[in-house]
């Protein structure tokens, strides 16, 4: 209470001594001041406020203080704040009042304090969890005002963090270069304004791990030995601890893709040395090692190799068709096909030499396929190709393999003259295509060096109706010729041989039947001079046989006799061919029932009665009876002449039946016959016995099978 009054007196008398001066100048100006001078003042600091009267000296004057409205006295014209605080913000303004004369100077202008809270440093580190080998940079923050400095303590005991090389401080940054797990640890740091003497809080602590980069490991889906141009593979990078990082792909050093997925999908594949590693997201800095490479090298698109084996067919035999690729690869799938006559709409060869068909619906993961039983219905061409992958990458088909049979066939008939598989070079050789029922559209075809060719062009001779005739043979004219319907039906095939050398091997063109005669012949190209030599006969290149005719017959050829066979003479030798031996198709049998043969001995016995009888009636005196009868033998059917060409082989599908009678018991089990003898009657007792059974003769009859 005593407090305000004064002051409200001593505003009054201020108020009067202000209205009236004894002077001219009035009265003097009050000047506050603030030490330290920053707008922003923290607890704890010192604050001094000074008041500067114009006039006199400091002593003259008693000062008036007011803050915020309230007035204080003092003697002394600072007022000192040592520790300020919060509370202590304000407006303050200051009043001179003269000691001897009672003069007031004026208010001095507001100074306004603001005093805010120590402020706490904040400490960033980046990155972190480091990489040994990163740089690692430690930033500390207080406030916006730039006059703080700043000191960084590690380890529990906040020691003053020792520079070195690899560690720097600027402004308010810490660098740790090449950073090592020794740079592990807690770290503090605190601002300090040292022409103020403070400090801010200490930061909280943080602290720094330094480890190992994660590997990065990048594997090629599929994993297949080699990549094929056009087809689709994937690369995968993966890291362990890969929250939150990007996945960088590079070629060659160069990056190729930046994603957060771990998957870089390249179509088509493209070469190069792959590799890959991680990125942090926050920051883009080297999250891992850098992977191990990958070399990509792109192969042209591959091309199936078929095989036919056998390539020949053996009526009922399998035949098993096989798919691989001349380059190592796996995953792939199978897919087999017939080949047909060129259709525009159907899946085709590149050349389009032919359209395919499907063997089956799917493709299978085995390489190899098996036609069962093999007959002439699948006498043709044959092609596989493969597909992998998603999506399917296919290969090129593979080029067409046949399956080939010497039988004749119900349809056309390939020809040849001369008829043999050998011929030599710079002679003429015609083939024909000779239909055996209506059909259209057949042309001769021939399969030489992996190669189809397709009728009878230029290249090979001249064409009149449907023989083709090479007019001087050359080696590349060797191969295998067919006849092909537009249909899609085969002939017979023939392999032949055109040689360069002085011999060729006669030997039939066609399969030859079990039991059959065959004869192989050694041939001289200069055969005049020297018209029966001596030559060695092989078979599948083992000596069977010397012959000094020049030829070599076998007369009943077996299975076992099929083979490659050859000739030689002075040293020179033939081409080798395959003789293909046919079984004997078995059809009804042929042995003679014995029902059949006990009527055929009964109609002997009553013939024999009856001519008797006939005898008697005649009363004939001479010796009419004592003839020897045998019942006629059964006649060969079914034989074909052989053709005056030399060495043709039987035409193809027909059976010799040889039958002699000096030879009949070749047979194991033929029919043998008995002579049925009628002796004179005696002229004397011409009467017959009443009975047949008193006197009969019989004929001893053996049954069994026969061949044919």
């Amino acid at each position: 209470m005593e407090h305000t009054l004064f002051s409200l007196l001593l505003l009054l008398s201020t108020h009067i001594y202000s209205g009236h001066s004894d002077d001219d100048d009035g009265p003097a100006k009050a000047v506050l001041t603030k030490q330290p001078k920053s707008s922003q003042i923290f607890s704890g600091e010192s604050v001094t406020l000074r008041c500067n009267i114009q006039r006199g000296e400091v002593t003259d004057w008693k000062y008036t203080w007011r803050k915020d409205g309230v007035d204080f006295l003092s003697r002394k014209h600072e007022y000192e704040i040592s520790e300020v605080k919060t509370s202590d913000s304000g407006d303050y303004r200051c009043l001179g009042t003269h000691v001897d004369q009672k003069k007031h100077s004026k208010w001095s202008d507001i100074v306004r304090l603001t005093v805010t809270a120590l402020p706490k440093a904040t400490l960033n580190i980046t990155p972190n969890p480091a990489y040994t080998g990163e740089t690692v940079t430690l930033t500390c923050s207080v406030g916006s005002d730039s006059g703080w400095s700043y000191k960084w303590y590690k380890g529990n005991a906040k020691k003053v963090v020792t520079l070195s090389g690899r560690h720097s401080t600027t402004g308010a940054t810490f660098t740790i270069s090449r950073a090592t797990e020794s740079d592990q640890g807690l770290y503090w740091c605190q601002g300090e304004i040292q022409s103020r003497s403070i400090s801010s809080i200490i930061s909280d602590p943080v602290t720094i791990t330094v480890k190992e980069r994660p590997a990065a490991v990048l594997t090629l889906q599929p994993n297949w030995p080699q990549i094929f141009s056009g087809e689709t593979v994937t690369l995968r990078c993966d890291i362990q601890g890969g929250e939150e990082i990007d996945y960088a792909f590079y070629n060659s050093g160069m990056s190729v893709s930046t994603k957060t997925e771990p998957e870089y999908r390249i179509s088509p594949a493209k070469n190069g040395l792959y590799t890959c590693e991680g990125l942090q997201k926050r920051n883009g800095l080297k999250h891992s090692q850098t992977s191990n490479v990958i070399q990509l090298t792109v192969l042209d698109q591959p091309q199936a190799v078929l095989s036919v084996s056998p390539q020949w067919l053996n009526p009922g035999d399998s035949v098993t068709l096989s798919c691989g690729f001349k380059e190592s690869s796996t995953g792939w799938r199978i897919f087999w096909y017939r080949t047909v006559p060129y259709t525009a709409g159907l899946l085709s060869l590149s050349d389009r030499s032919y359209s395919v068909e499907p063997l089956s619906g799917k493709g299978t993961s085995e390489d190899s396929y098996t036609l069962i039983p093999a007959g002439s219905s699948h006498t043709g061409g044959y092609v596989c190709r493969a597909g992998r992958g998603d999506p399917v990458y296919d290969t090129l088909y593979s080029k067409p393999q046949f399956l080939w049979s010497g039988e004749p066939q119900p349809s056309v008939s390939l020809k040849m003259r001369p008829n043999r598989t050998q011929h030599f070079t710079s002679k003429s050789l015609s083939l024909s295509c000779e239909e055996k029922r209506n059909s259209t559209g057949w042309k001769l075809k021939r399969y030489r060096e992996k190669a189809v060719e397709s009728g009878c062009d230029s290249n090979w001779g001249s064409i009149a109706g449907s023989t083709c005739t090479i007019r001087s043979t050359c080696k590349k004219d060797s191969g295998v010729y067919w006849c092909e319907s537009g249909s899609g039906e085969y002939s017979n095939a023939v392999n032949i041989t055109v040689a360069v050398g002085p011999l060729i091997l006669e030997s039939p063109a066609y399969p030859i039947t079990e039991g059959d005669s065959v004869t192989l012949r050694c041939t001289n190209r200069y055969q005049e001079t020297n018209p029966n030599p001596k030559v060695d006969f092989y078979k599948d290149g083992v000596l069977i046989r010397n012959e000094t005719t020049g030829e070599m017959t076998i007369p009943a050829v077996s299975k076992s006799d099929e083979g490659f066979y050859k000739c030689t003479f002075n040293e020179e030798e033939s081409p080798k061919s395959w003789v293909r031996v046919r079984g004997v198709t078995p059809g009804p049998s042929t042995s003679v029932p014995v029902g059949v043969v006990v009527g055929l001995v009964v109609a002997g016995v009553l013939l024999t009665i009856l001519l008797v009888l006939l005898c008697r009636y005649k009363n004939a005196k001479d010796s009419c009876c004592n003839r020897t009868f045998s019942l006629p033998q059964p006649q060969s059917t079914n034989q074909q002449d052989h053709e005056s060409t030399q060495g043709r082989a039987p035409d193809p599908g027909y059976t010799h039946l040889q039958h002699d009678a000096g030879a009949a018991a070749a047979g194991p089990s033929d029919v043998m016959y008995a002579q049925i003898q009628l002796k004179e009657l005696d002229k004397k007792n011409k009467k017959m016995p009443a009975d047949p059974k008193e006197n009969p003769v019989y004929s001893e009859v053996k049954t069994g099978k026969t061949t044919a």
